[in-house]
This record gives structure tokens, C-alpha cells and sequence, in this order.
């Protein structure tokens, strides 16, 4: 099955016109993970979820969009909250409150739940920014890769936890190198390299270890990069509600075409040029019929 081990936080939006909150489930490996799971591919979900309220919807939410949760271990921590002010892009957060919070805690035994069927496993660069489950996600990614599962790592960057661009080009080493697969969009790349294009940043990861490298281009499209220097560009006709809705739908759908690549016995370095096309077609033209609304969990009181 396909694994992905990352945040979990509750998003609360400021309801126009009235004095409450909306919340709704939000971080970038959970609702990923949600998305494969709805495209009806096996997928499990290991997130460390709270056991305060909000955690508990979050379970609750999983579970009901078709995710395994069975290895998400319930955490004595709060639940991390995201808030976005009522005139703000809902892509963007003013505040992150994620000191202390139950996604970071991660325990080498936690992580030894892992499903032993994982044929792709997905992380996120936030959660290997966070000592001291940065340490123990790493450290399983790289059992994982050894025992032939494809280890893709999502490039999400949240400078309110890894600070400056500087800090979090240092905190990216290890994880590059543990990856088969990097996919990331270009408001990101343009954060962490200034001035630097996608094809550029592409070639300066993939000279690390990875395979591929992938990047959504916001609206219009992606590219894609390979070690052996074929790249490939992609319309995505988007017709989602969000670019952040968009890139959660495309990585859920090529982490399920990478499943399926895996269960047939082919590699990501095996693949030929009109292979990976046709894999990156049917993700794009999947996540670009998502729209799927926003799932309001609770009403909060501002």
C-alpha cells in the first residue's frame, strides 16, 4: 500500500460577514494522503493524532475518506491549528501554532507500526525539519527505500517553522537524499532559491540521489525532471477550487500510478519517457477534476 507519514492540523478560516470560525482537516501529507485514499488506492495514514478534540476529527475524517489509520498512534500533545484572516489567499496562514504540537513527537516505535505491504512511502519536508521526529522519519524512509519501497518526499516550506531560506536549504540535505521521488511547486522552489527556475533547483536536487524531480506550476502547469535529463512539461487545465487543492489531488494520484507501477515490478528508473508521461497525464487530468469543497468539522467562536 502506499504510506504517507506527516502533519495533521485543523485549518480555522474566518467565516465573511460573521464573528465565527470555520475549521476544516488541513496539512500537506494528510490531506494527500486523503486524496489517494478517495482515488480508491490502498493508502495508509501515519500521523501522530491528538487526543484533544480536534484530534479526534481528524481521526474521525481519515478514517471516513477510506485511510488506514491504524498506525497513527494517538498523542498526549495538542492538535496543531493554522488560522487565515478573512481577507487572506486561504492557501496562505497568518498564524501556525505547531510548538509543542502532537505531529513532531514521533518515537522510533511509533514509526515501527509502518505497514509491512508499504510499496510507496511519502513524506514531507516539514516533518523532517522538527527535531526529534525528523530524526526517526529519516531513519525509516531509508529502511523502507533498502527493502525496494519508492520513498517520495513532498518539498512544502513553512517559514514559520524552518526560518530562513538559508536554514531550510540545510535542513533539505538529509531528505533529499533519501528520495526517489521529489515533488514541489514553484511558489516553493521561489522561497527556498530566489531567481532560480524549476528546471535549475531540479537538476541541483536530483544530483543528490533522486530519480525524479516534479513541480507544479500554480494554475497553468508542471514539470518534470529526470537524472537522465529528459524533462517533460504538462498543461494542468486546473479546475480546482485551490492550488493547494490541485497539488494534494496530483501527488495523491502519481503516488497511486507509482503504486501501481511498484506492484507490476517497475522502477522509477526503469521507466521509459512515455511511461512517466502517461502516468504524469492521468495524475494531472485527476487532480484537475478535483473539487472537492472543504469539509467544516466544528464551529469555533472567535
Amino acid at each position: 500500500m502506499i504510506t504517507v507519514i506527516g502533519e495533521a492540523m485543523v485549518k480555522l478560516t474566518a467565516a465573511p460577514g460573521s464573528s465565527l470560525m470555520e475549521a476544516s482537516p488541513a496539512g500537506s501529507a494528510y490531506t494527500t494522503a486523503i486524496r489517494a485514499a478517495q482515488l480508491g488506492y490502498p493508502t495508509a495514514l501515519m500521523a501522530r493524532l491528538s487526543r484533544d478534540s480536534l484530534g479526534q476529527f481528524l481521526r474521525v475524517h481519515a478514517a471516513s475518506s477510506g485511510l488506514d489509520v491504524s498506525a497513527s498512534p494517538e498523542a498526549d500533545e495538542p492538535t496543531m491549528i493554522a488560522v487565515v484572516g478573512a481577507d487572506a489567499d486561504t492557501d496562505c496562514t497568518d498564524s501556525l501554532y505547531f510548538r509543542d504540537t502532537a505531529s513532531w513527537q514521533w518515537s522510533a516505535a511509533e514509526l515501527g507500526w509502518m505497514p509491512a505491504n508499504t510499496t510507496v512511502l511519502h513524506i514531507d519536508l516539514l516533518d523532517c525539519s522538527v527535531l526529534p521526529g525528523s530524526t526517526w522519519i529519516l531513519r525509516a524512509a531509508a529502511r523502507q527505500r533498502n527493502r525496494g519501497a519508492i520513498v517520495s518526499l513532498n518539498v512544502t516550506t513553512k517559514p514559520a517553522v524552518m526560518g530562513s531560506a538559508t536554514r531550510a536549504q540545510l535542513l533539505m540535505d538529509r531528505p533529499i537524499k533519501a528520495a526517489d521521488l521529489v515533488t514541489t511547486s514553484l511558489a516553493d522552489i521561489s522561497w527556498l532559491y530566489p531567481g532560480r527556475g524549476a528546471e535549475a533547483v531540479a537538476r541541483l536536487w536530483l544530483a543528490e540521489g533522486p530519480e525524479l524531480v516534479v513541480v507544479t506550476c500554480g494554475f497553468d502547469s508542471l514539470v518534470a525532471v529526470r537524472k537522465s535529463g529528459t524533462v517533460l512539461y504538462r498543461a494542468t487545465g486546473l479546475r480546482s477550487t485551490s492550488v493547494t487543492e490541485f497539488e494534494a489531488a496530483f501527488t495523491g494520484a502519481l503516488l497511486g500510478g507509482l503504486h501501481e507501477l511498484s506492484e507490476a515490478g517497475v522502477s522509477i528508473e526503469a521507466l521509459s519517457t512515455s511511461e512517466l508521461a502517461s502516468v504524469l497525464d492521468t495524475a494531472t487530468a485527476t487532480a484537475s477534476r478535483s473539487d472537492t469543497p472543504r469539509r467544516n468539522l466544528v464551529t469555533a467562536q472567535r
